[in-house]
């Protein structure tokens, strides 16, 4: 189904029933009946294939893909953070009041992401970390599964022995011979309502990386465990506790098939509005904002900026008990497969709204065009950031003063996040 070689997999039909529905609006149907097809919904693998050197694949101006080349820069759970640890470093040598660290030596601004290291490459790094904690939970990820596969929690050094030493030779085990794993600080305290954890699933456009635009989604929705948590050490295997993920909630005994254990996020805004107040929550997602705006600086100097490419990321985010968020991954391949009915009208909508940007009005593709397309057909879209608008807003503003407001797209006044970027904040 629109393919190039015939290697494009769909998760499911219903997936496949939202997307033709999407074409035939826009009269693609009889042009796919052609096999000519103007616009590719792709698997991350295929489009590897499309862009690799060996296939010998060219794009034409009027084939539109939904993945960068590299998108894995930001996708991979391991490059995501190394390249934020490169940024931060970047900031640090410019200079820049970003990378602003308080008197313990953390980034004030830039603590995002929690501690996390590569194993078993950095396995030395870890241990010293984890010594100065010792009573401190870490959680385990493969860099290259998703859908909470291969995760684990640890407290005790003897739980990861094999990413140390091979107990045969006494001798470093070869990264090559280890399946490369993250190893994160665990958010212990992460905020609770009804007593159970729960995260954030935010969509996120990006049009174009140089210069860099995107678009936030409004109709974002929490994750939420099944079962109430606990930071008891006896619980730490207990994924229905730990893991918001649904493909692992949905097999729990307590688990709901007809809300799917999900909230709105507005209705995540109404409850702390009402229990923290407007102005907390507020500043709550402001920082929201900002942690992705952040984020997609940081690999946009890296990312293969081709012309023919969008993507639409799944941002998973953790707030903690204190009201601040934490970046945990970033999904290249969000599920648009559907576990309610609102489930299914909100992917619906999320993938009309996404085509209506990459290609407004439905018209033949142009890989050319300014990629800015018109307020009238963001639908459920706003624009989170707009770096050609913010460059021609002016200076950077002083980070610790909240005095100051840019300008937004449409000339309105932005929310001022006390950081100094330029944004196109609504």
């Amino acid at each position: 189904f629109g393919t190039m070689a015939g290697k494009v997999k769909w998760v499911t039909d219903i997936e496949k029933s939202v997307l033709i529905n999407n074409f035939e609006k826009r009269g693609w149907i009889q042009v796919a009946e052609n096999e000519d097809w103007n616009f590719y919904w792709m698997s991350v693998q295929t489009i590897r294939n499309v862009f690799s050197v060996e296939t010998g694949y060219r794009l034409s101006d009027d084939q539109i893909v939904n993945h960068f080349p590299n998108h894995y820069e930001l996708t991979r759970k391991d490059l995501m953070v190394k390249n934020i640890k490169r940024y931060r470093k970047e900031l640090e040598k410019e200079g820049s009041p970003l990378a602003e660290k308080d008197e313990n030596g953390k980034y004030i601004y830039l603590d995002f992401v929690p501690v996390t290291f590569m194993l078993p490459a950095d396995y030395n790094l870890f241990v010293e970390e984890f010594r100065k904690n010792p009573s401190s939970t870490w959680i385990m990820k493969p860099c290259g599964k998703a859908q909470g596969k291969g995760i684990f929690l640890i407290n005790k050094l003897s739980q990861i022995k094999k990413w140390s030493r091979d107990s045969k030779t006494s001798s470093f085990v070869s990264q090559s011979s280890k399946e490369a794993y993250v190893i994160s600080l665990y958010i212990n305290n992460p905020l609770l309502i009804g007593g159970k954890k729960f995260d954030l699933r935010l969509y996120v456009l990006v049009s174009t990386y140089r210069p860099l635009r995107c678009y936030m989604y409004k109709l974002g929705f929490c994750r939420f465990c099944t079962v109430k948590y606990t930071p008891s050490t006896s619980e730490l295997d207990n994924m229905f506790v730990h893991l918001t993920n649904v493909a692992i909630q949905k097999h729990g005994d307590d688990y709901n098939h007809i809300h799917g254990g999900k909230w709105t996020v507005s209705n995540l805004r109404l409850y702390l509005e009402s229990t923290r107040g407007k102005e907390v929550t507020n500043k709550l997602f402001d920082e929201i904002h900002w942690i992705i705006v952040q984020s997609l600086k940081a690999v946009a100097p890296v990312m293969n900026n081709d012309k023919h490419c969008f993507e639409c990321y799944g941002y998973d985010i953790i707030i903690d008990d204190r009201l601040k968020p934490w970046l945990i991954e970033v999904n290249a391949s969000p599920s648009l497969t559907s576990s309610t009915a609102n489930d299914r009208i909100l992917k619906y909508n999320l993938i009309n709204d996404t085509l209506n940007i990459a290609v407004p009005n439905g018209e033949i593709p142009d890989c050319k065009w300014n990629k800015s397309p018109p307020k009238e057909v963001l639908g459920n879209y706003e624009v989170l950031y707009d770096e050609e608008m913010a460059q021609s807003d002016g200076p950077e503003r002083d980070p610790r003063g909240r005095s100051g407001q840019s300008t937004g797209a449409k000339g309105g006044r932005a929310r001022d996040l006390g950081k100094p970027v330029l944004t196109t904040w609504k």
